[in-house]
C-alpha cells in the first residue's frame, strides 16, 4: 500500500496508537488526530452481495433506508470469516484501504458523499493500531487503481 500511495503522489499523515475495536474507543485517540473520522460496515445483501460501507464516525446509518440509496437489496452485517478472506482484515482493522486485497468485483466500496468531498479522512492502514489521514479524493483513487469502482452515495442515516 504504501509502494501505490508513492507510485499515485497520494500525500498521507501516518499516525499510531493503542489498538482501537470501535468508534466508542476510538474517540480518546480521534480528539488528537484532525479531520473526518470514519466508522466502516461490512455488508452482506440478500443477494449474496458484499459492501464495505464507509461513514463518519459519528453516524447513525440507516440500514433498511441504505440498499436503495445504494442500489443493492436488504442487507445484514457480514461475518469476521468473510471479511478476513475477501479483505484479509479482522474485525476492527476494516478500511477502504484494505480493498488493495480485494479481487475487483468481489466487493462494493461504498463511501459517503461528505467524506469523499473531505480534505483529510482518517483510516486504518491495515490494522487498528494506526490511522491514516488522506483527502476523501485520494482514497478513491486508491480503489480505484486496485481495481475497484467506488461508489460515492448520499448514505442515509437516522437522527441523533
Amino acid at each position: 500500500m504504501l509502494a501505490d500511495l508513492a507510485t499515485l503522489a497520494i500525500p498521507f499523515a501516518a499516525h499510531e496508537h493503542a489498538a482501537v475495536f470501535t468508534v466508542e474507543e476510538s474517540r480518546s485517540i480521534d480528539a488528537d488526530i484532525p479531520g473526518a473520522h470514519t466508522k466502516n460496515l461490512f455488508l452482506k445483501d440478500a443477494g449474496g452481495a458484499f459492501w464495505l460501507v464507509t461513514v463518519p464516525a459519528k453516524a447513525r446509518v440507516d440500514l433498511k433506508a441504505l440498499p436503495h440509496a445504494i442500489g443493492c437489496k436488504r442487507v445484514s452485517f457480514g461475518k469476521a470469516d468473510d471479511m478476513e478472506r475477501l479483505l484479509g482484515v479482522a474485525p476492527g482493522s476494516v478500511t477502504p484501504l484494505a480493498m488493495i486485497e480485494a479481487q475487483p468485483g468481489s466487493i462494493t466500496v461504498v463511501i459517503d458523499e461528505e467524506l469523499a468531498r473531505s480534505g483529510r479522512m482518517n483510516v486504518h492502514p491495515l490494522r487498528n493500531t494506526g490511522t491514516f489521514g488522506l483527502a476523501g479524493a485520494d482514497v478513491l483513487a486508491l480503489v480505484r487503481h486496485w481495481g475497484h469502482e467506488p461508489v460515492v452515495a448520499a448514505v442515509p442515516k437516522k437522527p441523533a
